[in-house]
């Protein structure tokens, strides 16, 4: 899907293809919304628990639910607060899906601040709203606002008489 995306890119009239390639492109995601005030469910094969450092690391067919977004990932490493007990921060590796209603993000890691619903996704970044598509090396996702950012070599393509998810 990415060689089809780069290549579209190369049949685009240069001044849209510059455009694309900008430096942060803002992303709309009407369906990307979330409430980090509701409850945490993971799933995985695997389980292990470090007391001292207040950590756990769930491994092997990872999934976390919140609401309508799923997060899968081999790896998740969830960090609690000290005096709440409270998830703090879910930083999943090794390949990661974020889906919600119809738009997904694919990306190397990612870091789940829960406090402040902010995702933030690195490496490889392949973002899907209905027949859109945007690439670059990071995204950082507000769940609460339902916006974005997209950084580092940005490529999409925009298609004709369609709303694109992208703003810029």
């Amino acid at each position: 899907m990415l060689r089809a995306l780069c290549l579209s890119l190369l049949l685009l009239p240069a001044p849209t293809y510059a455009l694309a390639q900008a430096q942060g492109t803002n992303v709309a995601f009407g369906s990307m919304k979330g409430d980090p005030t509701k409850p945490v469910e993971v799933t995985s094969d695997q389980l292990t628990v470090n007391q001292a450092n207040g950590t756990a690391i769930f491994t092997g067919n990872v999934l976390v639910v919140q609401g309508e977004m799923r997060l899968t990932a081999p790896s998740v490493t969830v960090e609690y607060a000290e005096t709440t007990k409270k998830i703090t921060r879910m930083h999943a590796t090794g390949g990661v899906t974020l889906v919600n209603a119809g738009e997904s993000a694919e990306s190397q890691e990612a870091v789940y601040t829960v406090d402040d619903g902010h995702v933030l996704m690195t490496g490889n970044v392949l973002l899907t709203q209905g027949t859109s598509a945007i690439s670059g090396q990071r995204l950082n996702v507000d769940l609460v606002t339902g916006t974005g950012l997209m950084e580092g070599r940005v490529q999409t393509v925009f298609i004709p008489g369609q709303v694109s998810g992208t703003q810029p």
